[in-house]
């Protein structure tokens, strides 16, 4: 059985016509009605009901109208594959990252990448957790970097950040002075904090509910250098990675949290049992091994 075969009879089940069909795939009508013969007389059944003025399918013709989808998706994937198997001189990555990440040390090595495969082109796509995680599982991303551990299961992961969340005060605050401090304490303060479409909103905003407390979220932002200024225009107070903090240029002060004490991982995250191109496959790779050398 020809692959074109099928492709025929999908894109006539999908025109519900023999001319329309033709004319998208550039062949003569004889011809697409020739081949849509061959395959019924190679499966033994008839695939259309061609006794109505409308063409529709037979019960056989829509059992295999799924089947051949699925065969026609299958040699497609395996032509792409067998592309990329050229030597890595074509591809392109789309990577989903945090804005609250410092990205100097993922931005270098990317460049390093680069250097070692000029021919793939990247796409970098900033966003939160959450909405990384759909993209990837949507297809929309190939890998991102995000909080770990993922909400879903359907992950592989690598991490290369963990560190403490520090409260965030401006220098006129009350608890200005201390080394640490219970989270409890900042019960009665206004919050500054990332928005909802960030994994950090709820791992701050579940603390401060065991610790006894709803925080009093005054504003939620996407950017990280914001919540710095306002903290500084008195509108309240943050609760950030320690490294994100010490990003911040105003004169803040940056305190531990205990009771509960807060922690922040970060890692790559790619789908999990998935076809990945084999410019996605290298670069996770490559970005591993390096950040394994950083940190060693």
């Amino acid at each position: 059985m020809d692959i074109r075969h099928l492709t025929y009879f999908i894109e006539v089940t999908r025109f519900e016509s023999f001319t329309r069909a033709a004319e998208h795939l550039y062949v003569t009508q004889p011809t697409i009605s020739k081949m849509i013969k061959n395959l019924e007389m190679e499966l033994g059944v008839e695939l259309f009901d061609r006794s109505r003025k409308q063409l529709v399918l037979t019960d056989a013709g829509r059992a295999i109208y799924d089947k051949a989808k699925t065969i026609v998706k299958a040699s497609e994937n395996l032509q792409t594959e067998l592309d990329d198997l050229i030597g890595l001189q074509k591809g392109h990555i789309r990577i989903g990252l945090p804005p609250i990440l410092d990205a100097e040390l993922f931005i270098g090595i990317l460049g390093e990448f680069h250097q070692v495969h000029p021919h793939i082109t990247f796409e970098l796509i900033e966003n939160g957790t959450k909405k990384i995680e759909e993209d990837i599982l949507n297809e929309h991303l190939d890998a991102g970097i995000a909080v770990l551990p993922p909400e879903e299961e359907e992950f592989d992961t690598f991490s290369f950040i963990k560190e403490e969340l520090r409260a965030v005060l401006p220098a006129s605050h009350p608890l200005d002075g201390r080394k640490r401090i219970d989270l409890e304490e900042l019960k009665d303060d206004d919050f500054i904090t990332f928005n909802r479409d960030f994994a950090l909103y709820e791992r701050i905003h579940e603390a401060c509910l065991s610790a006894g407390f709803v925080p009093k979220t005054i504003s939620e932002t996407s950017q990280w250098d914001f919540i710095g200024k306002m903290i500084t225009s008195g509108l309240g107070i943050s609760i950030l990675p320690y490294s994100v903090a010490n990003l911040l240029k105003e004169d803040l002060r940056l305190v531990k949290i205990r009771n509960p004490s807060l922690e922040w991982n970060v890692g790559l995250i790619w789908r999990k049992n998935h076809y990945l191109s084999y410019a996605t496959r290298e670069w996770l790779r490559f970005t591993q091994e390096r950040l394994i050398e950083n940190s060693s």
